[in-house]
């Protein structure tokens, strides 16, 4: 088994510390390396070439909101899930809306932090439906009048189906419930999610979500129940 490569990237050095005991005790994680900011981090990841990477929002020369957004824009990108001590924090939403897979408590259980790495590493977002919830209601109260203009004209370019599908990953569902819910194999749902990230130009589904929301679709659902 081919272990998951983890870079840690936080100004704070017990932060790290504490992350690297806890999950250097896994036997399928490996530390490559840790960083104390954004420049370190780029650097770092052109060494040790990561799967995942830990990323702090706060800190100091390149803020890990900057790093995020340079780290996936490249081909080769590592996977990022956003370290906080915020729920719904205005920088985490823009993390995610640049590619951030996620985002992770700096108090959340060990066992919850290796899981959500495992997760990320096999390609799923790191967001409960609560926490989503959460995020979304923030986003949508934030949101100006132009922004949920540019949702909508971006997510003209989905069929009536896979606008369904948008909305269904904008209210949390994981792959098999909007199959259920959509009368839809499970296979069909993974090609719609696909065809709604290559026509939006998305990077995960984290960002399909924040879209919906943006759009308003989510209220207009509600309206229709």
């Amino acid at each position: 088994m081919t272990a998951i490569r983890v870079l840690l990237v936080d100004d704070d050095p017990l932060v790290r510390a504490g992350l690297s005991l806890m999950m250097g005790g896994a036997d399928d994680i490996e530390i490559v390396g840790e960083a104390a900011d954004g420049a370190e981090a780029e650097a770092l990841v052109d060494r040790t070439r990561p799967d995942v990477v830990l990323m702090d929002i706060r800190m100091p020369t390149v803020d890990g909101l900057t790093a995020t957004e340079r780290l996936r824009a490249r081909e080769d990108a590592p996977q990022v899930v956003v370290l906080t001590t915020f729920h719904a924090d205005e920088q985490v939403l823009r993390a995610l809306r640049v590619g951030a897979a996620g985002f992770v408590l700096k108090d959340t259980p060990p066992a919850e932090i290796l899981a959500a790495v495992r997760r990320v590493a096999a390609g799923d977002p790191v967001l409960s439906p609560a926490v989503t919830r959460q995020l979304m209601r923030h986003a949508v109260g934030t949101a100006a009048d132009t922004r949920r203009t540019r949702a909508r004209e971006r997510l003209a370019a989905l069929n009536d189906r896979e606008r369904e599908v948008a909305v269904a990953v904008g209210r949390g569902l994981a792959n098999a419930a909007i199959a259920t819910g959509l009368f839809m194999s499970l296979a069909t749902v993974k090609t719609h999610v696909s065809r709604i990230l290559a026509k939006l130009d998305l990077d995960n589904r984290v960002q399909i979500a924040l879209l919906a929301y943006d759009a308003g679709l989510l209220e207009e659902e509600q309206g229709e129940r």
